[in-house]
């Protein structure tokens, strides 16, 4: 691969929903380069951004790929990312580092949640985007309706710039909207000139119209000039186009066929002319020295950093870390400081990664996408600098998962192996996090849906021979006490020589403060009980909380008052005051008027208003609260309060409910009481499990 510099990159980031086509867009763009001798396809799972087993199982993008493709003096970074929201970290760390977007549309379907959600993260990173349209070659497409749906949606920004020609429900040709003129693709894939078609030039004008006003918004001359119907020339079009396109007042609307290759010419061509390279862009970071700004903005000249945006670390191909040069000229003897980890790092090798192979360069320009090799301590978000000119830049804000399941080994001795397995898959998926709830013995996997978790699980199976079983959590229910009482037990064994002898009375109560397991006190007079062994019995209260009488779970809020008993000068040990303690507790707690306590989250859902009627009834069935609604633009935030355990599943209940355009978000809050009725389940389910 050459080296580029920075004003011919251009690193642009393909958004979409899921099916939409940007992976086969890829392989047209690539193709048509000379990059590859043939395209692939998702069906034969041979594409060079699905280069993976599990995608080529599903037929899905799972992972972001990155794809450089040479166009005449640039270089095109194309990062092909996931258009299911399962694997929304993948896309975001991808957004973070792109100057540009492509949101792909399918033109059988139309605008879809996955365009929606696409739109709103280039809104919000403010970045400069284009819309190609593809399946343009099927009958059921439909470029004008897609167009006017978008007009609607986002306004005068949409500006188409080619209408589709179809001949014998064949797709041959194009019109050329800026232009007004008509090509026609012939047998070397090469464009011949004609008259625009009788049946094209009514849309010819809608599409010319929509243009020259998204032009008109650019200025206020040529708003002017626009209201004084002037014309403007083509050459003012382009130039306030340019302007347009980089500043988001201008989203140019493509289309073409992937599976013929045809549109993808035009669009690159496109690409290098309207999107932005990395030095019109502007990146600052920190001083972690100084705490000033320091204004990288993509300049060779400045000192070097890198934004570490992603981490490959695969049994086949091994660990990459990649990256965005910020500034300066990175080769491959330089030694950077990254500032999160103390530590330094020896580049060694650079590289360029096409799908999953890896080319070697001498070296990487400012705002140049690339990848280095074993790094010994650097992780996904961080930085890398020179320690004369230490900076960090702001680490990418990553989707938290609110989905999680049980896990366990299916095969006993190989927990070492999943925890090693599982460690590099953390170090790849940001939105994948592994948590110990030793209160509850077990091992919790957290995901962005079940999707994800179960593709976690079969990459385990396939990547690194290792099986586990996801089951369904154990809700971290809690016990507790409503009443006071008095009790008392004697334990006492004889079993020649020394016996053992502990006798305690206690009473019993609730504590009034749940977040606290027990509160000990002691009332003894007389020394029924010796001091010494108050200790032992708090040792046996705390063993006794750890998994209450009921249904095994944790107690809360109980307060323990010891207030006599008796001993023996030979047979008492702290052994036997500790087990009196735990027997006493246990018979104590069950006629204290034993009670289980659930967790209660307070959840926020966020859906179009069509489907508030769906979620609020779906609410109401899962015991939730409903505290009220935010409208958000044309969606609903409904703010709730549920059981943990109604959480269960919620995800798969939601995308059915919204058709995917559901997101969910929660968080606890306290703890109640269960109903009655939970209670005998849980203890049910509990008897069942011993």
């Amino acid at each position: 691969m050459n080296v580029y510099t920075t004003d011919k990159i251009r690193n642009v980031v393909l958004l979409g929903h899921g099916g939409a086509g940007k992976t086969s867009l890829v392989e047209a763009m690539a193709y048509l380069a000379g990059l590859t001798n043939r395209m692939g396809s998702t069906e034969a799972g041979n594409t060079i951004s699905d280069y993976d087993k599990e995608e080529k199982k599903r037929g899905i993008s799972i992972k972001t790929s990155l794809i450089p493709i040479p166009w005449g003096e640039n270089k095109i970074n194309i990062l092909d990312t996931p258009g299911y929201p399962d694997f929304i970290a993948e896309t975001e760390e991808a957004v973070a580092v792109a100057d540009a977007a492509i949101i792909v549309i399918s033109g059988k379907a139309g605008v879809e949640v996955g365009t929606k959600r696409a739109w709103e993260m280039c809104e919000k990173r403010k970045l400069p985007r284009m819309i190609f349209v593809t399946d343009m070659d099927d009958d059921k497409a439909s470029f004008r309706e897609i167009v006017q749906e978008l007009q609607e949606t986002y306004g005068k920004h949409i500006a188409p710039f080619h209408l589709p020609i179809r001949e014998n429900e064949q797709f041959v040709g194009y019109v050329n909207v800026i232009q007004q003129k008509a090509k026609r693709w012939n047998s070397e894939g090469k464009v011949d000139k004609f008259d625009v078609p009788d049946y094209s030039k009514d849309n010819l004008a809608i599409c010319r119209d929509a243009l020259v006003e998204a032009v008109a918004e650019t200025s206020e001359e040529y708003m002017e000039r626009f209201f004084n119907g002037e014309e403007f020339s083509e050459d003012e079009i382009r130039a306030a186009l340019r302007v347009g396109v980089c500043d988001c007042s201008v989203v140019p609307v493509l289309m073409g066929s992937n599976t013929l290759a045809r549109g993808m010419y035009t669009l690159m061509v496109d690409i290098v002319k309207y999107l932005p390279s990395p030095d019109r862009c502007k990146i600052a970071g920190i001083h972690t020295d100084s705490n000033e700004v320091f204004e990288a903005d993509y300049h060779f000249e400045k000192p070097k950093s890198a934004y570490i945006f992603k981490t490959i670390a695969d049994p086949y191909i091994g660990k990459y870390s990649l990256i965005k040069v910020n500034s300066g000229v990175l080769k491959g003897d330089d030694t950077l400081f990254n500032y999160h980890r103390d530590a330094d790092e020896k580049l060694g090798k650079l590289y360029v990664l096409c799908g999953n192979k890896a080319e070697e360069v001498k070296e990487l320009h400012a705002g140049d996408i690339g990848a280095l090799a074993k790094l010994d301590s650097s992780q996904t978000t961080d930085t890398l600098s020179t320690r004369k000119n230490p900076v960090t830049f702001i680490r990418t804000v990553i989707s938290k998962p609110y989905v999680y399941k049980r896990y366990r080994a299916v095969n006993k001795g190989d927990e070492d192996k999943i925890s090693q397995a599982l460690s590099k898959m953390l170090m790849e998926d940001l939105s994948l996090r592994q948590v110990n709830d030793g209160e509850n013995g077990q091992t919790l996997l957290y995901g962005i849906s079940a999707q994800h978790l179960e593709i976690v699980q079969s990459v385990l199976s396939e990547k690194y021979k290792v099986d586990i079983e996801l089951m369904k959590p154990r809700i971290a229910f809690k016990e507790t006490i409503t009443k006071k009482v008095d009790t008392e037990f004697k334990y006492k064994k004889q079993s020649g020589g020394h016996g053992q002898y502990g006798h305690v009375k206690i009473i019993m109560e609730p504590s009034g403060d749940t977040e606290t397991p027990y509160v000990f006190e002691q009332s003894v007079v007389g020394g029924a009980v010796p001091k010494n062994y108050f200790p032992a019995v708090e040792k046996g209260i705390i063993e006794a909380v750890k998994g209450g009488p009921l249904a095994g779970y944790p107690v809360t809020g109980v307060k323990v008052n010891l207030y006599d008993g008796s001993y023996h000068t030979v047979d008492s040990s702290e052994l036997a005051f500790k087990v009196a303690t735990e027997q006493a507790f246990k018979k104590g707690f069950m006629d204290a008027g034993p009670v289980l306590l659930e967790p209660i989250a307070s959840l926020k859902v966020l859906v179009p208003d069509a489907c508030t009627g769906d979620v609020m009834g779906d609410l109401n069935k899962r015991r939730a609260r409903v505290l009220g609604m935010n409208p958000q633009g044309d969606m609903q935030e409904v703010l709730a309060e549920i059981p943990y355990m109604e959480l269960y599943e919620y995800d798969t209940r939601l995308y059915s409910m919204s058709r995917g355009s559901g997101i969910f978000s929660y968080e606890f809050v306290r703890y109640e009481q269960a109903p009655d009725d939970i209670k005998q389940k849980v203890m049910k389910d509990a008897e069942s499990d011993v």
